[in-house]
């Protein structure tokens, strides 16, 4: 089948994808998403041993969690400069906060 039967030149579907998410505004949601992969990267290995990112809301609310209530009081401390590095490095739409809540 030739490309003018077809709508036009074939595209790389990495390229159509990325034109999709861009088009759609989803683009700053997968990155922000990217965000719970690379979580032990962002946070570090002390922080990575205690706590788990979990998700992240449309309005750009981290819910992780961690392993003993002495490190939830810890990390609500800590609150806006894990903000700051994981924004710094994520390069995504910002996250604004973290709710944390105790590991099961």
């Amino acid at each position: 089948m030739s490309d003018e039967k077809r709508g036009g030149p074939a595209q790389r579907l990495g390229d159509t994808l990325s034109g999709f998410l861009r088009a759609s505004g989803l683009g700053d949601r997968v990155k922000q998403a990217d965000v719970i992969a690379r979580w032990p990267e962002l946070v570090g290995p002390e922080l990575a041993a205690v706590t788990r990112a979990i998700s992240i809301s449309e309005d750009g609310t981290l819910f992780a969690v961690a392993k003993t209530a002495s490190w939830l009081n810890e990390l609500t401390f800590m609150e806006q400069d894990l903000l700051e590095s994981v924004n710094r490095v994520s390069g995504s739409k910002p996250l604004r906060r973290i709710r944390w809540a105790l590991m099961r």
